[in-house]
């Protein structure tokens, strides 16, 4: 039994209470991160999350493990050196799941941002990560750019900059291998734990009863320090403790399209300067399609039901339509589209592209046990989590181990010679190249513990998905090592078929059989699952 689901009898009943030295709510990528932290320096550990880790704001990113150039223009210098620092330390502990993305910035007549404003960004770029392992920036004329990238519009164009960032294809692996990583360091994990009320006494919080939602059982838990890390839902959390005096979360919409290849689609990614408002967008090959965004608008709704609008589909389609005249994009090529809210800071002056994208780790003085993270991204989780971990032992009042979090691979980059070990596994596993790849690429080293179950049960070879390649064994793996729950943990989160073209609808039946098959479930389960997994999908799909 994976150690992340062992708390049933632990949390039942309030006397029977394990304390724990930190607990913390949202297993988003910063909460998985501090929980890793927290766990690998010694500390007692419980996570939680109302859904399934990842299955929030984490994955609705633009996926890119960036320095933010754009940040410059703010005069956030230093959130810029530290993103390029924690960009160089992620290609290092998760080379599976982070890979330098080249990036094409065309530069065009009357645009806002001029030749020379670019190649100051770009020298700039390169000055704060001087200790990069990355190619440096490159200015291209005018021919050199169409050589790149054929389909861009040529009126006005005068050049291009190219430069390297880098991708996590998968954001839902990466938050789930700090949370796997957490557990080998004897963290607790509950998901699908909705936190229903906090018990306060002495400006303290002595627990937190939640419901586990799957059985609807009520459950407590006591902690010394509580990490609110609950992402866009951090103010709902603190409304909860009764010690929110003013509101934390101002979070802006970002939604994203998903096409396939299409006529003059670049084999590089884009980054673009939108003609309507200025503001810099992608288009970028991904998962053999496109991702398209992002948008920056103000969002008041409801945080659990987030969808991309008309305008924001119009605007992403135009703008991509006005760069590359051949594309001729219109709704009915979109495959499907994400939206999510970013957590960043509170403010009521300033416009949406001027919001800090720092993150603050906020004290509560009438809870004095009491943390809430606010901003964060994916590419400075690990340091926000250095940064909280830090504290979270000041609260403790005791001496903090030293942070090993930015030399200790995680678990799928667990060897000293990522490289090396990909040309071995392709060699000896007997598998086709197909498979080699999509397992190296998703489960990295620990390909080989589905190569050892596949030995046992050869039928879990089974191809389930023709589009991605996904075998039976990492339905199988992912239920009895990945701390999945559903059938759409699965899918969205562990294997990644739901993000294949068709969010996974051609493929959830005979995932379901398989599931049937070697897990034992019943046709009742299989039905329940089978509808829930399509009602969430339906989320992704354009209504008309």
């Amino acid at each position: 039994m994976v150690r992340g689901y062992s708390m049933t009898e632990q949390t039942s009943k309030q006397s029977d209470q394990v304390l724990f030295d930190v607990m913390v709510i949202g297993a988003g990528i910063n909460g998985a991160g501090i929980a890793r932290d927290a766990a690998m320096r010694g500390l007692k550990v419980l996570l939680l999350d109302k859904g399934d880790v990842g299955s929030g704001t984490s994955s609705w990113s633009t996926r890119l493990i960036h320095g933010g150039l754009r940040y410059l223009e703010h005069g956030e210098v230093g959130l810029v050196r530290e993103s390029l620092r924690e960009r160089e330390t992620l290609l290092y502990i998760a080379p599976h799941l982070v890979r330098p993305l080249p990036i094409l910035f065309p530069i065009y007549k009357h645009a806002r941002r001029g030749r020379w404003t670019i190649l100051a960004g770009m020298a700039a770029y390169d000055l704060l990560s001087f200790d990069k392992s990355l190619p440096r920036h490159r200015m291209l004329s005018r021919v050199e750019a169409l050589d790149q990238a054929p389909g861009l519009e040529p009126q006005g164009l005068v050049g291009a900059a190219i430069y390297f960032d880098a991708q996590v294809e998968f954001a839902e692996r990466l938050v789930l291998e700090n949370v796997l990583a957490a557990v080998d360091y004897g963290a607790t994990v509950v998901t699908y734990a909705q936190v229903e009320n906090f018990i306060v006494e002495r400006g303290l919080v002595q627990a937190v009863e939640f419901t586990r939602v799957l059985d609807g059982e009520s459950c407590s838990a006591s902690a010394d320090v509580i990490i609110n890390a609950a992402g866009p839902w951090v103010d709902e959390l603190l409304d909860k403790s009764g010690g929110n005096p003013q509101r934390l979360i101002g979070g802006t919409k970002g939604s994203h399209v998903i096409v396939a290849a299409f006529s003059g689609a670049p084999a590089t990614a884009l980054y673009v300067e939108g003609r309507t408002d200025g503001r810099p967008f992608f288009i970028i090959p991904w998962n053999g399609q496109y991702l398209i965004g992002t948008t920056d608008i103000r969002y008041q709704g409801d945080l659990d039901h987030v969808r991309i609008e008309n305008q924001e589909i119009d605007y992403l389609l135009d703008e991509t339509n006005r760069l590359i005249p051949t594309a001729k994009l219109s709704r009915g090529q979109v495959l499907y589209a994400y939206s999510g809210v970013r957590p960043l800071a509170f403010t009521c002056d300033k416009d949406e592209q001027s919001i800090t994208r720092r993150h603050f780790i906020r004290e509560h003085p009438s809870r004095h046990n009491l943390l809430s993270i606010v901003g964060g991204k994916l590419t400075t989780y690990r340091k926000l989590a250095e940064q909280a971990v830090d504290q979270i032992f000041r609260k403790l009042e005791r001496r903090s181990p030293r942070c090993t979090t930015a030399q200790v691979p995680l678990p799928g980059a667990a060897t000293n010679d990522f490289a090396r070990f990909c040309k071995e596994f392709n060699v000896a596993s007997g598998l086709p190249s197909p498979v080699n790849d999509r397992w190296l690429r998703i489960f990295g080293t620990r390909s080989s513990e589905l190569l050892n179950l596949i030995a046992d049960a050869p039928s879990l070879a089974e191809v389930f998905d023709v589009e991605t390649g996904a075998t039976a064994v990492e339905l199988v793996f992912a239920f009895q090592h990945e701390l999945a729950q559903t059938l759409a943990d699965c899918l969205l989160r562990r294997t990644m078929v739901g993000l294949n073209s068709a969010n996974g609808l051609n493929a959830v039946s005979a995932a379901a059989r398989i599931a049937r098959k070697h897990l034992g479930w019943s046709d009742g389960l299989l039905d329940e699952q089978l509808a829930d997994y399509r009602n969430q999908v339906a989320q992704f799909r354009l209504t008309d």
